[in-house]
């Protein structure tokens, strides 16, 4: 009974390429928002924290790639997979950057301190591994 149901239901809900689709507009446009907030308010601050621990303050406007150029290309299905791994980057240099002291801790509802920095990460990641899918603005699936 239940093995039937499961097919049934596997059968209803089999939607690789939309799924796919789903993910990367998900993760493509909530890191958007981040990238957005670099153009209004600037990367100064970024600048500051790299000059702090010795490390040139012209880095950090990769975050533009990152957090700009990535996501759109993950949500159009271009360069998906080395848009994705860009994404990933930028995700753990930002967490090696302002968010190390998070790593042992909890917030007030028990999440880990990290866990937004890991989600986006391994959102980065799952991405590359899956690629684009069928969905994408480009036909050649050598773009996608």
């Amino acid at each position: 009974m239940l093995e039937r149901i499961n097919v049934i239901f596997t059968r209803l809900t089999d939607h690789h390429d939309t799924g796919l689709l789903l993910l990367r507009l998900t993760f493509g446009i909530l890191m958007l928002f981040h990238g957005v907030a670099k153009i209004e308010h600037g990367v100064n601050w970024i600048v500051s924290i790299l000059q702090a621990v010795g490390l040139p303050g012209f880095i950090a406007y990769g975050v533009y790639i990152g957090e700009v150029v990535a996501p759109v290309l993950i949500i159009l299905g271009i360069f998906t997979r080395p848009a994705a791994l860009i994404y990933a980057l930028t995700l753990l240099v930002a967490t090696l950057l302002v968010g190390t002291g998070k790593f042992f801790t909890l917030t007030e509802v028990g999440a880990w301190g990290l866990e937004n920095e890991m989600l986006y990460f391994m959102g980065g990641i799952v991405i590359m591994l899956l690629g684009a899918g069928r969905y994408s603005v480009s036909t050649r699936t050598s773009m996608r």
